[in-house]
């Protein structure tokens, strides 16, 4: 492939458009789902490969933390050895990664193949955006972004449920084995349209301080979140210790990049007021819905008996009107301002949040199920119009590393959500619990009806003691379920001021 630069390029056309509308896109969902796909199965990979959960869960960490801290480097890379090339190679090292790990015997060579596979999908998905932004017609770019945009949304509610049906059904090997055929696929088609159209290159300098801070700084914050709520956060001196170097690595990160010639994060990208509203909009947004798309699905299999399986089906309906609007939002952003979608977006999520902050134990099967499908009308109307307020008007030899930083500061306050609500809702659940059991008084008429009616169904006085306790702690934990859902709604409520923030129109110099 020759060098040289897209702008000097047409865009792609018919069939070979229509293929790489294809292959991106699907490369993004298979990268997505990844990182999702495995949490449901640790429990069957650690049983099977004779490993405790506690061990089992570096599955996970392995994967997020290699991840987390090549997705900046993305830029960099791709000045080196161009877009599409540097694409080519991930994809496949990510599919020869993927069956080690469906191939492994041991959970150290599991760990070490996530960790191969975490730093090679790393610049799959901003290289996936770069690719389609910068070969498709420049009219049609914001339908571009909605259409990789779309996959981002739907993968992470896929990955729980494939996951959940491959290791209830099948060996959970399959889980890794997918990615190599849909992999092949990728490339196949990538490589038959993107020939010939290759992105310039350069020799970047690399600063190995520059490296080095990364890692250090991304990499323990990203095993803190991961290992915090195992190991009771703060009140364990490895997550202090983790803490304290998350924030002394990123904050001489932070201050070398500023005054380094040639960064490796760069920083001068969020002079424009759009990128940085844009960042700070992905970042939030996703650390709420993030945190609830973890906890949504713990409620249905801990408290009302759903298994994997089909806590993943009740959950799915929130891809629904991803799917369908998606791309019917990418054509309304050329004609409406983008604010008003974004404010329609977090009112959605807010409306449906409270609604769920209803919760009982005699909630039934269409409480959850319909705000679920309402739920993805505001996630239709979230990723696109934020993604093309941050991005679109940049300039092209900068997407990609924009998408990289874009793409890392998501994933980290995603995985904040997740860990800061399943944490709350473990320790509201210990408030909740001590409040309802002072209720429980032997001298209230109510109690001691429900007691002798309990008695009568032959139960001694220890099991009477036993289901009790069990009803209140099941009772605790929706009530801190329900309070969760609240304060994710007023935070989206909040985060509405701040699109507005934005500038309304997009130019090259915004």
């Amino acid at each position: 492939m020759s060098a040289g630069s897209f702008s000097d390029r047409p865009p792609l056309e018919g069939a070979k458009l229509i293929v790489l509308t294809v292959a991106l896109p699907l490369a993004t969902f298979m990268q997505v789902v990844d990182a999702t796909i495995a949490n449901v199965a640790v429990p069957t990979i650690s049983g099977n490969l004779g490993a405790s959960y506690s061990q089992g869960t570096w599955i996970i960490t392995s994967y997020s933390v290699a991840n987390a801290i090549v997705l900046p480097l993305t830029g960099r890379l791709a000045q080196k050895f161009g877009e599409v090339r540097l694409f080519l190679i991930s994809t496949a090292l990510f599919s020869l990664s993927s069956m080690a790990c469906g191939l492994s015997g041991s959970l150290t060579s599991l760990v070490l193949w996530r960790i191969i596979q975490g730093v090679a999908g790393g610049p799959m998905m901003p290289l996936a955006q770069t690719l389609l932004m910068n070969n498709y017609p420049k009219k049609l770019q914001i339908m571009a972004l909605a259409l990789w945009v779309m996959t981002v949304s739907v993968a992470p509610v896929m990955g729980p449920i494939m996951g959940g049906i491959i290791s209830d059904s099948y060996h959970w090997s399959w889980i890794f084995f997918i990615n190599v055929p849909v992999g092949a696929l990728v490339i196949i088609l990538s490589r038959s349209v993107l020939a010939g159209r290759e992105s310039q290159k350069s020799r970047p300098k690399w600063s190995a301080v520059s490296f080095g801070l990364l890692t250090l700084g991304v990499g323990s914050l990203q095993m803190m979140l991961d290992r915090g709520k195992e190991l009771d956060w703060f009140n364990s001196m490895p997550i202090v210790v983790l803490g304290l170097t998350a924030l002394v690595g990123i904050t001489l990160l932070l201050i070398w990049e500023k005054h380094n010639p040639e960064p490796l994060i760069d920083l001068s990208l969020f002079k424009s007021r759009n990128y940085s509203v844009g960042v700070a909009l992905v970042s939030f947004g996703m650390m709420l819905y993030f945190g609830i798309v973890v906890l949504f699905p713990l409620l249905l299999q801990s408290r009302f008996g759903y298994t994997a399986t089909w806590a993943g089906l009740v959950t799915a309906p929130v891809g629904i009107f991803p799917v369908l609007l998606t791309p019917v939002v990418g054509h309304l952003i050329s004609r409406i301002d983008v604010r008003y979608i974004i404010t329609f977006s977090f009112t959605v999520f807010a409306m449906v949040l409270f609604y769920r902050s209803r919760f009982s134990p005699q909630a039934d099967l269409a409480f959850m199920l319909y705000p679920q499908i309402v739920l993805g009308l505001g996630l239709a109307c979230f990723f696109v119009p934020i993604t093309s307020l941050t991005f679109i008007g940049l300039n092209p030899a900068k997407i990609a590393s924009a998408s990289g930083i874009f793409n890392c500061i998501r994933t980290i306050f995603a995985a904040i959500g997740a860990s800061a609500v399943t944490t709350l809702w473990e320790r509201r659940e210990t408030f909740h619990h001590v409040r309802l059991t002072g209720l429980v008084d032997t001298y209230n008429p109510q109690t001691v009806a429900a007691m002798d009616s309990l008695s009568s169904l032959g139960l001694s006085e220890d099991q009477i003691a036993v289901f009790i306790n069990r009803q209140i702690t099941n009772q605790g934990f929706i009530l801190a379920g329900a309070e969760l859902f609240k304060l994710c709604g007023i935070f989206f409520i909040i985060l509405i001021g701040l699109c507005w923030v934005a500038k309304p129109k997009l130019t090259s110099h915004s």
